[in-house]
């Protein structure tokens, strides 16, 4: 095995000791779209993720995006698979066999200038409620996503990373970040209990502030229902187990000053 993949290996077996690797196994399931490593293994993710990025390319890739790497910035290294061709002895056709692995050199997004990225041309609305992600030292920003997942609230990065401009979605992460101020920690992944306070505390909010909820009720009331299968539990059920941590976040998020601000808009 070469240096260059022995120290790749390396990077991400201090990374295991460090007990950082589940939180980051977790981002990859919000592969982004359209960009190189939305292809790459679940491995290159997370080295990608260990360098503190959710883009990263090769020098000539971000060329071929108006994109150029910045003077001075160190590039890091990804697996790449090295394969050749065997006779298959039964049925006497040449096979693709892996061989070996070789490293390749990419650059983080953040290292590179140039033209505006497709994802960061999403606008993301002055929701209100913004100014508290802002007052708890939350940074909100535009990201691109996928077919499934619309948004993600990270702890570590102190970052509600948003593929929408919807609110119901803004809402949700906010309400992550409310319920781990309740709760001390969020557990690791998508956890049941927990995205069910969020997304039921989401739907309130939409309420509250003046938007219209029904638009998004048969949507929560799916995402509900759907992790309360996962604890064996009916929607019911799930929302009365969770309800008290539901009315924590929620005045945790409205505090005195704004629900003040909202009935004053109420009364108008």
């Amino acid at each position: 095995m070469n240096n260059r993949v022995t120290e790749v290996l390396a990077k991400v077996l201090s990374e295991f000791e460090a007990g950082t690797v589940p939180e980051k196994i977790a981002y990859t399931i919000f592969p982004f779209v359209n960009i190189p490593s939305s292809s790459w293994s679940l491995f290159n993710h997370l080295v990608m993720f260990i360098h503190d990025t959710e883009d990263a390319r090769g020098f000539r890739q971000w060329n071929e995006v108006g994109r150029f790497v910045k003077k001075g910035s160190k590039s890091f290294q990804i697996l790449v698979p090295c394969f050749r061709k065997e006779k298959n002895t039964k049925t006497d056709e040449d096979e693709s066999r892996l061989s070996s692995f070789t490293t390749a050199n990419v650059f983080r997004a953040e290292d590179t200038k140039g033209e505006m990225l497709a994802y960061e041309r999403l606008q993301l609305p002055q929701h209100p409620l913004m100014d508290k992600a802002i007052e708890w030292g939350i940074e909100v920003k535009a990201v691109t996503g996928n077919n499934d997942h619309y948004g993600y609230y990270s702890p570590t990065k102190k970052l509600i990373a948003l593929a929408t401009p919807e609110e119901s979605t803004f809402y949700h992460e906010l309400c992550h970040v409310a319920h781990e101020k309740v709760i001390g920690t969020l557990k690791r992944k998508q956890d049941p209990l927990q995205e069910i306070v969020a997304e039921l505390s989401a739907h309130v909010l939409c309420r509250i502030v003046g938007k219209d909820g029904n638009k998004y009720f048969g949507n929560s009331y799916r995402y509900i229902e759907g992790y309360a299968k996962e604890i064996q539990m009916s929607p019911h059920s799930a929302v009365l187990r969770v309800v008290s941590d539901v009315e924590k976040v929620l005045e945790l998020i409205l505090d005195k000053n704004h629900q003040q601000t909202y009935k004053k808009k109420e009364a108008i």
